[in-house]
Parts: structure tokens; C-alpha cells; sequence
């Protein structure tokens, strides 16, 4: 198990105002930021990103979406940090995420829910190299 996780605050919550919220929120829960940076995903970066889903029927506006507005990438540390920080944000629907939770108090679809959250120590190590060299980590 790993103490370390990935995140991106995605299109909608930044669009919205709500990265320093998110952020807040984070921290509040324990966590420790990293790396983190501000960037907007091109077409072909939002495609390399999300080829897992490649032949998925989302895929095309999940990156047109990703793609759409700019996000903010972060590397968190704690204590079983990917099974925290998912608790953190609740279900990728809002309206089942838990009260208090990201998604519950941020999040307006299933499509546009705030924040992704690696699902595995392995995905957050695959993911947060994509964003972030050896260099960049704290």
C-alpha cells in the first residue's frame, strides 16, 4: 500500500471557482500536497490520459470535457491514501455521494463530478507520472 494518490480537480470545479475550496477541503482531511500544478490537458494529452477507456461510448466526450477548460493536477501523501481520498470524494454520482463529501458539495453530474481520484496505488503512480517528472516531487 502506498501513501500516495493522484488527483485532478477537473474543468467544472475550476471553471467554477472552487479549486481553492477543493484544496481546502484536502488538506482539512489530512493529506499533504506533493506536486500540484495548473495546466489545461490538450485533445491528445486528454486521449493519452483516458486510453483506458478507449473503446468505452464516453470516451470521446470525457476528453472533449477533460480537454474543455483547465485542471489542477496534484500529488497527495497520508496514511492508505488512495482508499482515504476516495472516501474523500464520494460516489462519481453526486447525488449518492455521501454528505460532506467533494462530490456531494461540489460536483453537478456524473460527467462533471469535480475531482478524479486515482482507484488504485498503481493507477496513481501510472497517473501521476503523466503529469509530474521525478524532479517535480516533493
Amino acid at each position: 500500500m502506498s501513501n500516495r494518490t493522484f488527483t485532478m480537480i477537473k474543468p467544472d470545479a475550476t471553471a467554477a471557482g472552487n479549486t481553492g475550496k477543493i484544496i481546502d477541503k484536502i488538506i482539512e482531511a489530512g493529506f499533504s500536497i506533493k506536486a500540484m500544478k495548473w495546466t489545461q490537458l490538450s485533445m491528445e494529452d486528454a486521449q493519452k490520459f483516458y486510453a483506458v477507456h478507449a473503446e468505452r461510448p464516453f470516451y470521446g466526450e470525457l476528453c472533449e470535457y477533460m480537454s474543455s477548460s483547465p485542471i489542477v493536477a496534484a500529488i497527495l501523501e497520508k496514511d492508505n491514501a488512495v482508499e482515504s481520498f476516495r472516501n474523500l470524494i464520494g460516489a462519481t454520482d453526486p447525488t449518492k455521494a455521501e454528505p460532506g463529501t467533494i462530490r456531494a458539495m461540489f460536483a453537478t453530474s456524473i460527467a462533471a463530478n469535480a475531482v478524479h481520484g486515482s482507484d488504485s496505488d498503481e493507477n496513481a503512480a501510472i497517473e501521476g507520472s503523466f503529469f509530474f517528472a521525478g524532479r517535480e516531487l516533493a
